[in-house]
């Protein structure tokens, strides 16, 4: 495992941005996975900077994305896929049909997951994911457990990530209480893993992810077991993790 140590946030989204944006040098055409949420904003605002300079060229890139909210669709502003359309996907050459998300408006939960795993397994592994930390140390929405779920699953959102993402509606609209995911497996498969943390309210999620026990009570601690991670994180997120 890797770790870089950033003196702020800003620092922390260019370095994780220099990451991707070596990735998608070396091979154009690669598999990258994406997360959503406050802290990956910062990266993409500075690949699109990039990309506006002419620097990245991202019209062979495939994206998958980790996750979606259950019954919102890209009409909804609060939807995954509205965010990454409005921080990437519009602001850079990346084809429409090579850029995939789990689909919120199917109230099928088998059928929405089964339709995404099997989307995964034809694209093949991801080149690179991306992943940031939930304050309870979940990736993606996989919430704290007794097990690791293994592929794309529907999961019931624990109440500390509703209220983490509460900011993120408008007043009066309610986050909802479910989500399409992609599971352990969908994860660890990637061939390199990109998480990156900011602030001191993920300083106890990075201790526990990173230097704690491997369980599924930490459901991002299964990293541990991952062959090429590398973590950026600020020096707020890694407060607790000094000698």
């Amino acid at each position: 495992m890797r770790i870089y140590i950033t003196k702020d946030y800003n620092e922390m989204s260019r370095k994780a941005a220099n990451i991707i944006s070596a990735q998608i040098i070396l091979k154009p055409n690669c598999v990258l996975g994406l997360a959503t949420g406050s802290t990956p904003a910062g990266i993409y605002a500075q690949l699109v900077e990039w990309f506006e300079k002419g620097d990245l060229d991202f019209s062979e890139v495939i994206t998958v994305n980790l996750d979606e909210y259950k019954g919102l669709g890209a009409e909804s502003e609060q939807s995954y896929v509205s965010y990454m359309r409005k921080n990437l996907f519009d602001r850079v050459n990346l084809r429409s049909e090579n850029v995939h998300l789990p689909d919120g408006r199917i109230s099928d939960s088998e059928e929405a997951c089964r339709t995404y795993n099997k989307l995964l397994d034809e694209i093949g592994p991801q080149d690179l994911q991306l992943l940031g930390l939930g304050r309870n140390g979940h990736i993606g929405f996989n919430e704290p457990g007794n097990f690791f779920e293994k592929d794309v699953h529907c999961v019931e959102l624990s109440q500390s990530t509703v209220e983490a993402n509460m900011r993120f509606f408008e007043a009066g609209k309610s986050v909802p209480s479910h989500a399409y995911t992609m599971g352990i497996r969908s994860i660890l498969r990637a061939k390199k893993i990109l998480v990156v943390a900011s602030g001191e309210n993920k300083a106890e999620a990075v201790k526990k992810v990173f230097f704690g026990q491997v369980t599924p009570e930490v459901p991002g601690s299964i990293l541990q077991l991952h062959n090429d991670v590398t973590l950026v994180a600020d020096e707020g997120a890694f407060s607790l993790c000094k000698s």
